[in-house]
């Protein structure tokens, strides 16, 4: 296989047409679709949240069952600091990033060792067990009941949140724009393309004299962060945080929507997780218990029939049209 040259990997993440026109798709919904905002923003938070399992499996291979804990613990810690009096929502939003930031590079060391099932197997008790204990410690995270009276200042002291979900979807969506810039500028420096290599061949990449674990535990906290600051824009989007951001389904969903945007370019998030929100939103109001049927059975299409997932599949009609074009 012929490798890229060193700038044109570095280079390939810089802004593109597809992007202002995603951001531009998003303003219309805007709008066109005021009836649905709150439905955007849960889209907008999922996309973040794919966004960050992106960055660990597709340009780092790792693929965990656990991502839902950070998730998880950024939603948390926003609804504790509501409550605690901390109303100020963009500090709060950075907290709780930092927070599961922390919380995966306290684990990274450990259960980056592990590859495969063994990965697998390990961070999926990990998510079990924070589950159970947050289940248990009624106390702290309102058991079943989950955590409400959860409220937030106006966003710069100006734009308060409102009941129609409008301040909320914008809000969302710059920070979307934010982490989407953040995580180009990380896969499209080395250091991204050192995590790519690892990817690849880790093997290879230690006898180059690269240390694989340290990259992997620091693709783990940035990824962690991204899934924090979702966390967080959940809870303040909704006004409420339950035991549900903690759940396995969670971490599915996750793994689901990336497979089905396509892995490893940042741009499957932007696909896969507004396709699959949008057909489970719409296909369970249709049927609400044979909704996971559709999405089965387009998820098989795409892994049979598209590789690289949707954005593969767009991809590759694209170049034909541009080839058939020229002919």
């Amino acid at each position: 296989m012929t490798s890229l040259p060193r700038d044109s990997i570095l280079s390939r993440h810089s802004l593109r047409v597809g992007e202002v026109a995603w951001l531009l798709l998003a303003l219309a919904i805007f709008f066109a679709f005021p009836e649905y905002l709150s439905l955007g923003t849960s889209v907008l938070v999922m996309v973040i949240l794919v966004l960050s399992f992106d960055l660990l499996l597709g340009f780092s291979g790792v693929l965990t069952f656990g991502h839902a804990v950070f998730f998880g613990l950024g939603a948390y810690i926003a609804g504790w600091l509501s409550l605690a009096g901390w109303t100020e929502p963009i500090s709060a939003v950075l907290v709780a990033g930092l927070a599961s930031a922390l919380l995966a590079l306290a684990l990274g060391p450990f259960v980056l060792r592990l590859t495969h099932l063994p990965l697998l197997m390990v961070t999926l008790a990990i998510g079990v067990l924070v589950f159970e204990a947050a289940h248990k410690a009624t106390g702290i995270t309102g058991g079943d009941d989950g955590l409400s009276g959860i409220q937030f200042a106006p966003i710069l002291g100006v734009f308060d949140w409102g009941l129609g979900g409008k301040t909320s979807y914008l809000y969302t969506l710059g920070w979307l724009v934010v982490v989407f810039w953040l995580l180009k500028r990380v896969v499209s420096s080395p250091f991204g393309v050192a995590l790519q290599g690892i990817r690849e061949n880790p093997g290879r990449m230690r006898l180059i004299g690269n240390s694989v674990l340290p990259h992997l535990t620091l693709a783990y906290a940035i990824s962690g962060a991204a899934a924090g600051i979702a966390g967080a824009l959940f809870t303040q989007a909704n006004a409420f945080v339950g035991l549900g951001v903690f759940a396995l389904d969670t971490s599915v969903d996750v793994l689901v929507m990336l497979v089905l945007g396509g892995l490893g370019g940042l741009y499957g998030a932007l696909i896969g997780a507004p396709i699959y929100m949008l057909l489970k939103h719409f296909s369970s109001q249709w049927n609400p218990y044979y909704w996971m049927l559709v999405i089965g059975v387009l998820l098989i299409a795409v892994v049979m029939f598209g590789r690289g997932g949707l954005m593969g599949i767009a991809q590759h009609a694209w170049r034909n049209l541009r080839l058939g074009g020229r002919s």
